[in-house]
């Protein structure tokens, strides 16, 4: 379990919650292994298959604690909440917000920001580990170039200016993944980035990766009460998650690129776990998505310092962590959206 920004996450599927006077008691097998002053809480988020008791329900219900289910994967289930639907309001100030440009452009070019920093220091990291197996000069231009930009952007004045500085600074990118590809180089190539469909192990690999993201993102967004279809940069389209979009775009470089390009240079996946359809389109085949599957749920383990919270959370945490900093900026509580900076 782990408490965050009063909020009580139960992150292993075999706890049950139940309630002892004014304690919420976590459980494992039938006996109590840890409890918490429901008076410290705001949410309860378990990603448990086991649930909790009615009598908790209940009464977090009446003290205004919303109880949030997601599955262990991360898939939101259900919320439990009391009369009182603060959610409304901040749905609203989203919606607001989401219609106005002059207010939603700050919390776009955070996101963005996040976006960039973040790229940067993939190919820093990579530079650094495997200064011999990779072109250092091509790798300095590229992080060069990115670095350069983050002025630009926590300036741009509009968002179709920020969307084009994204789409180039996205090309700055992408034009060294290839080098950051140092094993199975025959099989494993990247020229560009391309989708529906990929047409190349590594295209599928990022778009698997990125729709995992998409959908833990869009979890944590429900978790906080905010809508993952409404967003402040990615525009609103049926069907569409949004603002899950948004706030992928800070976590994409550290979180689903790096973890691609273990997979390959570890030798994890090969030539043997995709298949070709006629159409051109590469897959992964259904072995291989399980082992992907369960590296990702391996990866959301892994603990680091969250840059801003400055408290250790695990991977699998860091979007909620950002949905609830959103959140409490969208409140008025902070005075501004901070993005997530890994380094």
């Amino acid at each position: 379990m782990k408490k965050l920004l009063n909020t009580l996450y139960i992150t292993s599927d075999n706890k049950y919650l139940s309630l002892d006077g004014t304690n919420v008691v976590i459980k494992e097998d039938g006996a109590a292994i840890g409890r918490m002053p429901l008076h410290n809480l705001e949410m309860i988020v378990s990603f448990s298959r086991l649930g909790a008791s009615p009598t908790l329900m209940g009464r977090c219900a009446e003290e205004n604690i919303s109880i949030v289910f997601l599955n262990p994967n991360g898939t939101y289930l259900a919320r439990v909440e009391g009369k009182t639907r603060g959610n409304v309001l901040l749905r609203k100030k989203q919606y607001q917000v989401s219609e106005n440009e002059a207010e939603s452009l700050p919390i776009a070019r955070s996101f963005i920001l996040g976006k960039v920093y973040n790229a940067r220091w993939v190919i820093e990291r990579m530079k650094r580990d495997h200064s011999l197996q990779v072109d250092t000069e091509k790798l300095v231009r590229a992080s060069g170039k990115l670095y350069d930009s983050l002025e630009i952007i926590a300036s741009c004045d509009s968002k179709e200016t920020l969307r084009g500085y994204e789409g180039e600074l996205a090309a700055v990118y992408f034009s060294v993944f290839d080098e950051m590809i140092l094993q199975q180089k025959e099989e494993f190539y990247f020229h560009e980035r391309n989708r529906r469909p990929p047409l190349d192990p590594v295209n599928a690999l990022l778009s698997f990766c990125y729709t995992l993201l998409t959908n833990m993102t869009a979890a944590a967004l429900e978790t906080v009460g905010l809508d993952p279809c409404v967003g402040f940069m990615h525009g609103d389209r049926p069907g569409r998650y949004s603002l899950a979009l948004d706030m992928m775009e800070e976590l994409r470089p550290a979180l689903a690129d790096r973890f691609v390009l273990r997979l390959i240079n570890k030798r994890i996946v090969t030539a043997k776990d995709f298949i070709k359809k006629e159409d051109g389109a590469v897959l992964l085949t259904d072995d291989a998505r399980k082992t992907v599957l369960d590296e990702w749920q391996k990866r959301k383990q892994d603990q680091i310092l969250h840059p801003f919270l400055k408290e250790k959370v695990q991977w699998g945490m860091v979007p909620h962590a950002q949905a609830m900093l959103l959140a409490r900026f969208l409140r008025g509580d902070i005075d501004a959206y901070p993005p997530f900076f890994w380094k």
